[in-house]
């Protein structure tokens, strides 16, 4: 249901610089209100917890409720102390995982 994410991290910094990344997934977000042309519930079914972690280290978690609009987008900072990649995971509610990675190299 969701596309492939987009997330935008520098390529490189300097020990201890504070980045600012930014992180899109495309994803309809059905809150599970709305009703069919049938007059039929649809199903919810949203991102429902975004991660980003940096060489295993938490660095931003959220959870997600039926009230946010499609295409979640993300813009968040972070401290970075070496060289290394953060990992950004967004479960969905059928139980797809959606990762990707995002090498940064400290000069």
């Amino acid at each position: 249901m969701a596309s492939k994410p987009r997330i935008k991290v520098p390529k490189s910094a300097s020990a201890g610089e504070v980045i600012t990344i930014k992180t899109l997934i495309s994803h309809e977000m059905e809150s599970g209100q709305r009703k069919d042309k049938d007059g039929n519930p649809i199903p919810r079914q949203i991102i429902n917890k975004f991660t980003c972690t940096f060489e295993g280290q938490m660095v931003f978690e959220c959870d997600l409720d039926p009230a946010i609009s499609a295409n979640p987008y993300f813009e968040f900072n972070a401290k970075v102390p070496a060289s290394g990649t953060f990992k950004f995971t967004w479960l969905d509610d059928d139980g797809t995982v959606y990762e990707a990675e995002a090498p940064i190299e400290v000069k």
